[in-house]
C-alpha cells in the first residue's frame, strides 16, 4: 500500500501541477507527480533537421517529443508534453492579469465570463510565484542587449502609434544577482537542479520556443519541480494517465500507461499494455486545458455528479500572430532596409498594451509583443529569398566566374563572396508580432467519435481580432514595412498557444466545474489546477495567473481535509 498510495497525486507538471506539487511536498505530504512527457536537461532539445520529427508528440508512432498540435473547428492549438509542461516552449513572459479585467457576467443569462476571484485575492500568490521563479527584465540598458534591433524597432513602432511600451518580467536569467548581465555566465543556484546539470545565462539565440539548451530559461524543472523533489516528491516521467475514478471509502484511483518503451508496446497477446494503478487521498488534475478536460470527458461515467459546465467557456486567450515584412527607413532621402534580426535575443523582449472598454476606452483590450525565432529559421528564410539573391549575384557572381576563368588575376575576392549573402530583407527585415487579449470564451469542448473536439468560431470575437489586426498594421507601417496575417487567417482559423477553459471556476456547480479554490463540485479531494479553470481569457500571457491560482488552491488544500470539503459542499 505504501508503494502505491499517496497523500496527493498531481497529473501534469506545468504551471499548475509544479506549483501544487511543491506546496504539498513542502508541507510534508507524500506527493507523486505523473508527467506524460520526458525530462529535458540542458543540451537535450533537438536541433538537426533529421531529428526534428522527434520533437513531436504521438506515442502511437513512437514519438515522445514536446510539441503536441491539435486541430479543431476554427482553431488550432499547440501545447507541450514534458517535465515542466508549457514552460519548456513558452516565451517566458510573466504579467499579472489586469485588475479591471476580472469581470463578472451572468453566464446563465447571456454572459460569457465570470471571475469568482479578484486581483486582490491573487496578489499575494503572484508575489510568492515571483519569488520562486525569479524574474528579470530584458537588460536593455546594457550592451549587448541595448543593441537588440527587434526591441528597438518594436519600441519605435509602439510609441509612434501611441501605445504604452515596457519591458515585462521574464523568466530568464541574464545575469546572477548582483552581477552585470552578460551572456554565457554560469548560473548560480541555491539548490542544485534536479537534472544535476550546469546552466549558463541567456545566449540571445532566439531558441526559447524550441527548448533552451543552455538552461537560461527558468523553466519549472529548475525551480518548483526541483524544490518539490528536494522536499520528497516523487516524479515519474513518461506516465500517460488514462483513467481516474473515486475509490470506495474516499480518495481516488489513477491508471496510467508507462511509455518507457517508446512504442507503447502491447502485451504479447496483442492487447494494449496494462495500466499501472496508484491511489491517493487528493487528486490534482493539472494536465492543461486540453489534457484535463479530455481526461474528465473520457472518465465522465465515473463522475456522474460533475457539473454540466464541463467543456464550456473555451477560448484561445485572443492569440493572433501577425507580421511586419520588408521593413525599411529613409536615410538621406533614400529608402534602405531596416534590419530587425528577430533571431537575436530571447523570443520576447518587450510588450505594448492596448486598453479595454473596461479601462474607459473602446473595444476589447490586448497586448502586443515582439517575437523572434531561432537563427536556423533565419537561414531558411534567407534561402527562400533566393530569387532576389540570385539576381544580386549577376555582378558579383559573374565577376568570380570570370576571375576563375582568367586564372584568378584578383586573388582577394572576399568582398565579392560577402556580397552574395547581402540580401536579407526576408530573414532580417521582418518582425513577427504576437497579440493576445480578451476574446470571447464561447467555445465548447466535447468528445466526437471518441476524440476531443472543440466547437469554436471566430465570429463572436471578430471585432476583437480586427482591432488587433489594425494595430498590427499600424505598427508595420510605422516600421516602413508591409503588414501580413498568419496564412491560416485566410482560412478563417487562428492558432492558440494559450488554450483556456473547459473546467471553469464558478460560485456553484450551476456556474462552473470547480469552486474559487479549485475544488471540483461534488467530489471532495478532487482538484483542478491549470488553464482549464479559467472562466475566460486572462488577457496577457496566462502562465503567471495559472501559477498564482495554483498557489491559492494549495493554501486551501492544506487548510482542509476531503471530509471538511464534503461538509462544506
Amino acid at each position: 500500500m505504501t508503494d502505491t498510495h499517496f497523500d496527493a497525486i498531481v497529473v501534469g507538471s506545468g504551471f499548475g501541477g509544479s506549483v501544487t506539487a511543491f506546496r504539498l511536498a513542502e508541507a510534508g505530504k507524500r506527493v507523486l507527480v505523473l508527467e506524460r512527457g520526458k525530462a529535458y536537461p540542458p543540451g537535450s532539445f533537438t536541433r538537426s533537421p533529421y531529428r526534428a520529427r522527434e520533437s513531436f508528440w504521438n506515442p502511437e508512432k513512437g514519438l515522445l517529443g514536446m510539441y503536441h498540435y491539435w486541430s479543431f473547428k476554427g482553431i488550432d492549438a499547440l501545447v507541450s508534453a514534458g517535465l515542466g509542461g508549457g514552460s519548456l516552449i513558452y516565451a517566458n513572459v510573466f504579467l499579472r492579469k489586469d485588475e479591471r479585467w476580472f469581470i463578472d457576467e451572468d453566464v446563465n443569462d447571456g454572459g460569457y465570463e465570470s471571475w469568482p476571484v479578484t486581483r486582490a485575492d491573487l496578489e499575494p500568490h503572484y508575489d510568492r510565484v515571483e519569488d520562486m521563479i525569479s524574474f528579470q527584465r530584458y537588460p536593455f540598458e546594457h550592451e549587448p542587449y541595448a543593441s537588440t534591433p527587434k526591441t528597438i524597432a518594436f519600441k519605435h513602432a509602439a510609441e509612434k502609434i501611441g501605445l504604452e511600451w515596457f519591458l515585462p518580467p521574464l523568466a530568464v536569467t541574464f545575469g546572477n544577482e548582483g552581477d552585470t548581465p552578460r551572456p554565457g555566465q554560469k548560473i548560480e543556484e541555491k539548490i542544485r537542479n534536479l537534472h544535476d546539470r550546469d546552466r549558463v545565462t541567456c545566449q540571445l539565440c532566439g531558441e526559447c520556443d524550441v527548448g533552451c539548451n543552455f538552461g537560461a530559461k527558468n523553466t519549472l524543472d529548475y525551480n518548483y519541480l526541483t524544490h518539490a523533489k528536494h522536499h520528497g516528491a516523487e516524479i515519474r516521467v513518461l506516465c500517460d494517465v488514462h483513467t481516474i475514478e473515486p475509490r470506495d471509502g474516499g480518495g481516488y484511483a489513477v491508471g496510467y500507461l508507462s511509455l518507457e518503451d517508446p512504442t507503447g508496446a502491447p502485451a504479447s497477446n496483442g492487447r494494449p499494455a496494462p495500466l499501472e494503478r496508484v491511489t491517493c487521498d487528493h487528486l490534482v488534475l493539472s494536465a492543461g486545458t486540453l489534457g484535463t478536460t479530455n481526461l474528465l470527458l473520457r472518465n465522465r461515467s465515473a463522475f456522474p455528479r460533475l457539473s454540466r459546465k464541463l467543456g464550456t467557456r473555451f477560448c484561445g486567450n485572443g492569440d493572433l500572430l501577425t507580421l511586419a515584412l520588408n521593413c525599411g527607413q529613409t536615410v538621406e532621402g533614400r529608402r534602405v532596409p531596416r534590419i530587425i534580426d528577430p533571431g537575436y535575443g530571447p523570443v520576447i523582449t518587450s510588450t505594448a498594451r492596448m486598453p479595454d472598454a473596461l479601462d474607459g476606452h473602446e473595444g476589447r483590450g490586448f497586448y502586443m509583443q515582439d517575437a523572434g525565432y531561432p537563427q536556423h529559421l533565419a537561414w531558411v528564410l534567407h534561402t527562400l529569398a533566393a530569387p532576389k539573391t540570385l539576381w544580386n549575384w549577376r555582378s558579383d557572381g559573374w565577376y568570380l566566374v570570370r576571375n576563375w576563368l582568367r586564372g584568378s588575376p584578383d586573388t582577394d575576392v572576399t568582398g565579392h563572396l560577402a556580397e552574395l549573402l547581402k540580401s536579407a530583407e526576408l530573414s532580417a527585415g521582418g518582425l513577427p508580432m504576437l497579440g493576445m487579449g480578451r476574446d470571447v470564451p464561447d467555445g465548447k469542448m466535447y468528445l466526437r467519435h471518441g476524440h476531443l473536439d472543440v466547437d469554436w468560431k471566430r465570429a463572436k470575437s471578430d471585432d476583437y481580432f480586427q482591432r488587433l489586426r489594425s494595430t498590427g498594421r499600424e505598427m508595420a507601417h510605422a516600421l516602413g514595412g508591409r503588414f501580413a496575417d498568419s496564412p491560416i487567417w485566410f482560412l478563417k482559423r487562428v492558432i492558440t498557444v494559450h488554450p483556456l477553459g473547459g473546467a471553469p471556476m464558478g460560485r456553484s456547480s450551476g456556474e462552473g466545474v470547480v469552486d474559487p479554490y479549485g475544488n471540483v463540485f461534488g467530489y471532495p479531494g478532487l482538484h483542478i489546477a491549470d488553464g482549464s479553470v479559467m472562466p475566460g481569457p486572462v488577457g496577457p500571457n496566462p502562465s503567471f495567473t495559472i501559477a498564482a491560482l495554483a498557489d491559492r488552491f494549495s493554501d486551501r488544500m492544506l487548510e482542509t481535509t476531503p471530509a471538511a470539503e464534503a461538509a462544506a459542499t
